[in-house]
């Protein structure tokens, strides 16, 4: 019965030799007045649009994992209560100050079980702040998930987190794993996979609840709430907040925490704002923009470069020309659609590439050694503030100096370019009032002229 424990999943989702008779059941649809509603996602829907037959309806809002239909039933067992055990807990890391700070406050919130937000810049080490306090829970027989809307984020955490804690049973869930679902006191999973989870976690962290398709998601973040027990902690992690998460904060619904320094305790690189008018117009033409040629040849004096484009076309036009103009530079290219993403990320972090082209799906959660970032076309919509947030702080991550630059070129500013620039400057004056930066901006002075008129 453990694989219905703190689930709720219909009989053809579980192993046929299942042990029904002990579980709770209820409907998998409500349908009345004229609506229908989903009682796995939330979602309600005007019933005569989901009629599949006279008096059935299905849901197609989270068709992705399965149908769910007014004939069906889910089944759920309540979770027990644990009890105190031993775990074994490697990690030979130190904190910073500012680390050790959010820490403390997420150990607070979880033995509150309050619902709460830390707002850390990228590269501030959010990972290792979770570990104290998942300790601590595990071994009081607590239940945890920690979940990101991004299946690569999954799989990065899932190395590290085993490594810290060696003898746990972490169960990582997403569309694309093959194991079989097993209980397991710590899952690991996509915000997609809490849909199958009911008051399961004594303390739930979505990481990255600023991505998509976390972001403007009613379907997820009501599956976040619902995987959650009626008693718990429900934590959010992002370096790039909504505008409706900090309104949650300012009503006093979610208690938040900021760390604006990294943990080398250097400030955040300030972007540097450039015209590169009539870019679109020269890649037609079939010629590098003058502007984007200097700024990759001066950055690759001292580092390699990651170039972010707008989008695919864009991209697969600027590799071309740059494949035949630059023959010298050794480059590749990645977007969603690469079916060698992966292979090609990881000869960028073995540095097999000078200059690595790539869309908006690098923003976050990946990390190179010694790059500077240049973002062509940054006036583009496909840029928001949190993206080129997240884009700035691809550079400068790790505990070395490399004097990583960023430069956004741009063919007209825009209210994103600026905020983005702001909110940095913003986190880079919070961490030296609080004293948890050493130093001064040591790039170029050029950044304390990044124009934003």
């Amino acid at each position: 019965m453990n694989e219905l424990t703190g689930r709720k999943v219909m009989k053809k989702e579980l192993p046929e030799n299942t042990n029904l008779s002990e579980a709770l059941h209820f409907p998998a649809m409500i349908v009345e007045k004229e609506q229908a509603c989903c009682q796995r996602c939330g979602s309600v829907h005007a019933a005569a649009s989901v009629e599949m037959a006279p008096d059935h309806y299905y849901c197609p809002a989270c068709l992705q994992l399965g149908r769910v239909d007014s004939k069906e039933v889910f089944y759920h067992r309540p979770e027990n209560h644990g009890t105190a055990r031993e775990v074994v807990f490697e990690w030979s890391g130190e904190l910073t100050a500012g680390q050790q700070t959010v820490s403390d406050w997420l150990q607070r919130i979880a033995v509150e079980k309050r619902k709460g937000m830390i707002w850390a810049v990228t590269g501030a080490g959010k990972t290792e702040m979770l570990f104290e306090t998942v300790h601590a829970l595990l071994s009081r027989g607590a239940r945890i998930g920690l979940a990101s809307p991004r299946v690569d984020v999954c799989l990065e955490l899932y190395p590290r987190l085993k490594a810290v804690f060696p003898k746990e049973d972490i169960m990582l869930l997403h569309g694309e794993a093959e194991a079989p679902y097993r209980y397991t006191p710590f899952v690991l999973c996509t915000t997609h996979q809490l849909l199958r989870f009911y008051q399961a976690f004594d303390l739930l962290i979505i990481d990255e609840v600023d991505a998509f398709p976390y972001v403007n998601e009613p379907v997820l973040q009501y599956a976040a709430e619902q995987a959650v027990k009626r008693t718990s902690a429900l934590v959010y992690l992002t370096a790039t907040p909504t505008k409706q998460l900090l309104e949650q904060v300012d009503k006093k619904v979610l208690e938040m925490i900021v760390l604006p320094a990294r943990y080398h305790r250097r400030k955040l690189p300030i972007p540097q704002l450039k015209s590169c008018f009539h870019w679109r117009k020269q890649l037609e033409e079939k010629r590098l923009p003058k502007e984007l040629v200097d700024c990759i040849r001066s950055l690759m004096e001292k580092n390699n470069v990651l170039l972010f484009c707008p989008s695919i076309v864009v991209l697969n036009k600027l590799y071309q020309l740059i494949v035949a103009l630059l023959p010298n530079v050794s480059a590749a290219s990645v977007h969603s659609k690469d079916e060698k993403r992966s292979e090609k990320v990881l000869q960028m972090r073995e540095k097999k590439f000078r200059l690595f082209l790539t869309t908006t799906i690098l923003e976050r959660g990946v990390t190179f050694e010694q790059v500077s970032v240049i973002v062509i076309g940054s006036e583009h919509a496909a840029f928001s503030e949190s993206a080129l947030v997240q884009i700035a702080g691809r550079v400068d991550r790790k505990k070395d100096f490399t004097s990583g630059e960023v430069w956004f070129l741009h063919d007209g500013k825009t209210k994103p370019m600026r905020q983005a620039v702001k909110q940095i400057k913003k986190m880079n004056a919070l961490a030296e009032e609080r004293r948890l930066v050493d130093e001064l901006c040591l790039l170029s002075t050029a950044n304390n002229q990044s124009s934003i008129n």
